[in-house]
């Protein structure tokens, strides 16, 4: 059953929130299949990075400090220029205003790939419903810049193509390239994420401390590249919606 695989965190939740979250989810008209289990993995490590991730800016807020900056700050400001600097690239102009979408994208989905490098814990990105949360806002989020940008009918012009008579042809591809996004951000991170959590598990199961450790710097790797690779895409999607033609 879904339960037995529940880690010991979940177990937690739903010991101590479990009754909590059921009585909710009734409330609303979406009672869950096992009203004693209704905690998932990968929703209580969210929620679990979520708290890592404001607990850490919080102690980050309370030192930052312009003549002495300590190792967290600058880490963090490494990667506010990071990021800065490549939605410069991808955007251009007026990128500065899109950085702190950007810039907690990554981190989230970064700290969620990360934590499944802990024994015990789950990378919350290896179950679909999240990738596909973060690619639907994502879609939303860069239409709606679009919208924003350029106004709703020069926005919608764009999927006519350059050429009014290919107007009956480009629609259509390019609604179905705008719809694709979505998916093809979801599978590529739920695939890298589920694979390599299976890989390391296996190798820990089967092997002493050499092996699974490359796996897990093999993990790490992988975490690190598809955060940016997700944030990455996000910004060549947002610039191509609100570039504007001259």
């Amino acid at each position: 059953m879904e339960h037995e695989s529940q880690l010991w965190l979940t177990r937690l939740f739903n010991e101590y929130l479990g009754n909590a979250l059921t009585s909710f989810l009734t409330a609303i008209g979406h009672p869950p299949a096992d009203p004693a289990h209704p905690w998932a993995n990968w929703i209580v490590f969210e929620i679990l990075v979520v708290a890592i991730i404001l607990f850490l800016f919080a102690f980050l807020r309370a030192r930052l400090s312009v003549d002495k900056p300590g190792k967290l700050q600058m880490t963090f400001e490494s990667i506010y220029n990071f990021v800065a600097g490549q939605a410069h690239d991808a955007i251009d102009h007026g990128s500065s205003k899109y950085v702190p979408f950007l810039g907690t994208l990554f981190i989230f989905i970064l700290f969620m790939n990360l934590i499944g490098v802990i024994p015990g814990f789950e990378s919350p990105t290896m179950t679909p419903a999240v990738p596909a949360g973060l690619a639907v806002s994502v879609f939303l989020y860069y239409h709606w810049m679009g919208f924003r940008a350029q106004g709703v009918g020069r926005y919608l012009v764009h999927f006519a193509g350059p050429m009014p008579a290919l107007f009956i042809v480009m629609v259509p591809i390019e609604l179905i390239s705008h719809f694709a996004r979505p998916l093809s951000l979801t599978i590529r991170l739920f695939a890298n994420m589920f694979a390599g959590e299976k890989i390391t598990a296996t190798f820990l199961s089967l092997t002493f401390l050499a092996v699974p450790a490359a796996f897990m710097g093999l993990h790490v790797f992988v975490a690190l590249l598809q955060a940016f690779i997700f944030m990455l895409l996000t910004m060549i999607y947002l610039g191509g919606a609100v570039a504007q033609e001259h």
